[in-house]
């Protein structure tokens, strides 16, 4: 049975942060505001992966009150989701996913990104779809406030 989930994420820009999407730090005068390293793309694929399995979102299985979050890279919430799918007898199917920022540029990044990604779902990378857009500098992604992250998850499970 294939099963599909959608996932979103946004984080504020601030300074004083590394900018982390994907697994992937990012030259940029300001970074993701958050608990753990704010990675919105990680994070959105990761609640699409959830969604998936008809499991609750990122927040539920690592609240941002829980103080060994603090700070932790999003691969790990990313494993988590894999080995959730791994333990169903599930496998990946694909991932797509789309980055809204008005900067910095993300597309030069973006194969390091499906690179990073695919290790922590122990997939492959051709499985892992990414883009990048610009909010046309409407609201607050196109002010330069943060960043936004969608994805939809797509995963075969045993009937």
């Amino acid at each position: 049975m294939t099963r599909v989930g959608i996932g979103y994420d946004v984080h504020q820009l601030v300074a004083g942060r590394k900018l982390i999407l994907g697994g992937v730090e990012i030259p940029h005068p300001k970074g993701l505001d958050g608990h753990s390293d704010a990675d919105a793309l990680m994070h959105a694929i990761c609640d699409a992966v959830l969604g998936a399995l008809g499991e609750g979102d990122i927040g539920h299985f690592f609240p941002n009150t829980d103080p060994r979050w603090k700070g932790a890279p999003s691969k790990v919430f990313l494993q988590e989701a894999a080995r959730l799918v791994a333990a169903r007898g599930g496998r990946f199917v694909n991932v797509d996913a789309s980055l809204i920022a008005q900067q910095p540029k993300l597309a030069p990044h973006i194969a390091a990104m499906k690179t990073h990604i695919a290790i922590a779902l122990n997939a492959n990378p051709d499985q892992i779809g990414i883009k990048a857009t610009t909010n046309e500098h409407l609201g607050f992604i196109g002010r330069e406030e943060g960043i936004a992250a969608m994805a939809v998850a797509s995963v075969e499970l045993p009937e």
